[in-house]
């Protein structure tokens, strides 16, 4: 069978009956299994999907299919899905079988998209290299000596290699954008609360956002216009109506956008040469299409990174307290009482940047420092989500690096935190400030490495972003 690149093409083919959903299911199952050493699934719901893809196929003879009928989705292991494993890719989740659905992944399935199974991850999204699963680390399948990116490896390697047409993943800090940029995909992170968290497992409860995987924009607009909107689970979710973002891609905006790029991509030091190359190469493309483009300068771009780090690590310490041994999950056998349970459970079953997250964090937190760190990010993360918005005023994007490098060597960062926190360098100004941003591929380096670049936009603008995003992969 052959790879598609849209799902309307897909749909196409489903409608004039050259292809039927099992024949797709069977296509991404075959993919799977061949490429199983890139430890992309966890678990693949091979009957069910089949018996999904039965279903969707009688539906779409009968003319009551789906928006997504015959859309092949893997889900990220932070995500809830009713009578099937979520272990957020840690020990200390062992055997726990979730109770429901999250919000998105029931508006999936009543819009008939096929779950084929359980991808790979990051331990509780917290990582930027996928090599901090309880599981084994995810293989780049441009190279299978590289990273694929985190936290969201797995996702990403699924799409990249095959294994499904779109994923779904989560992003606090860059977790979709990252991998999409190493595995040459689509990723979108959008506004902070257009995506309910209903069903999310919680890493840091005010940056987290449900993100989506695809090979192409047009894939990524239908998705989230699935997926996104009001839901009575998440009191913290937007109210604002949804547009149509999937017919919107190709509209007229009627005149020339302002985009705005970063100084760092002139001559910032650490950017690889063959990325600001691909994204100077990019700029000229966009000025040459009829639109202003201008540098600026960020004052607070040095801020950004720490103020994430702290606020970040805060919301996991007390998020992942309730992973406890006591109630479901991992239980240590050589608890004596209640303490040792405590102890010796979450020691056991949270993984080694887990438990350096939760340290980070509980300082920040702690009577003597609470002030110091966690009350002043909060000041500082409002200054740049104020100088963020400032600038999205005067420009309709701005255009920066996703990541400083291509995917780099598995176990070259492994043994310092802080070069592994500085790949997030470009990515969590976007989660700090609540607004959407977008990777989009960008060509490859020498090395045949995937690139990618990033386009931020205002709250909500994500019609906008998706339309230039498009236009952008069309540009030569």
């Amino acid at each position: 069978m052959k790879t598609y690149a849209t799902f309307r093409e897909i749909q196409h083919d489903l409608q004039r009956g050259a292809t039927t959903s099992i024949e797709l299911v069977r296509h991404h199952l075959d993919n799977i299994r061949k490429k199983a050493h890139l430890n992309a699934f966890l678990s693949v719901y091979e009957e069910e999907a089949l018996l999904q893809a039965a279903a969707v196929d009688k539906k779409i003879k009968e003319g009551k299919a789906g928006k997504l009928a015959g859309l092949v989705v893997g889900l990220k292991d932070v995500l809830a899905y009713k009578d099937h494993p979520l272990q957020g890719a840690s020990r200390v989740l062992d055997g726990f079988i979730s109770q429901f659905n999250g919000t998105a992944v029931q508006r999936l399935l009543d819009e008939d998209a096929i779950i084929i199974g359980r991808q790979n991850c990051d331990e509780f999204a917290m990582g930027s290299s996928n090599e901090n699963s309880a599981f084994g680390p995810v293989l780049n399948d441009a190279d299978n000596t590289r990273v694929p990116g985190g936290s969201s490896g797995g996702s990403a390697v699924a799409v990249q290699a095959d294994m499904c047409q779109v994923s779904i993943g989560s992003d606090t800090g860059g977790s979709v954008r990252q991998p999409a940029a190493f595995c040459g995909l689509v990723g979108l992170k959008p506004t902070y609360s257009r995506i309910s968290r209903y069903g999310l497992v919680a890493y840091g409860s005010s940056f987290d956002c449900i993100g989506i995987f695809g090979k192409s924009v047009e894939d990524v607009a239908l998705v989230l216009e699935v997926m996104a909107g009001a839901d009575d689970m998440d009191s913290t979710v937007s109210q604002q109506p949804v547009p149509s973002y999937s017919a919107e891609l190709t509209a007229s905006n009627g005149k020339p956008y302002k985009v705005a790029y970063v100084r760092e991509i002139d001559g910032g030091e650490g950017l690889q040469p063959e990325i600001r190359d691909a994204i100077v190469a990019k700029l000229d493309q966009i000025r040459a299409a009829g639109h202003s483009v201008e540098v600026i300068d960020f004052p607070l771009q040095e801020y950004v990174l720490p103020t994430y780090y702290i606020l970040a690590t805060a919301e996991a310490s007390s998020n992942l307290s309730r992973y406890d041994g006591v109630r479901y999950g991992y239980r240590s056998a050589d608890a004596t009482d209640l303490s040792s349970l405590y102890k010796k459970s979450r020691s056991e079953g949270f993984g080694k940047e887990v438990q350096r997250r939760i340290l980070l964090g509980t300082f920040v937190l702690s009577a003597s420092y609470y002030d110091a760190y966690y009350t002043k990010a909060q000041k500082v993360r409002r200054i740049i989500r104020e100088k963020t918005k400032e600038l999205l005023r005067q420009y309709d994007f701005i255009v920066m690096p996703i990541t400083p490098t291509t995917a780099f060597k598995l176990g070259e960062h492994t043994d310092n935190p802080l070069e592994m926190y500085l790949a997030d360098l470009f990515s969590v100004q976007a989660n700090v400030a609540g607004v959407p941003a977008i990777a989009v591929p960008c060509g490859n380096d020498n090395q045949g490495l995937p690139m990618g670049l990033q386009v931020i936009a205002d709250d909500f603008e994500e019609s906008k972003l998706l339309h230039f995003s498009n236009a952008l992969l069309k540009m030569n």
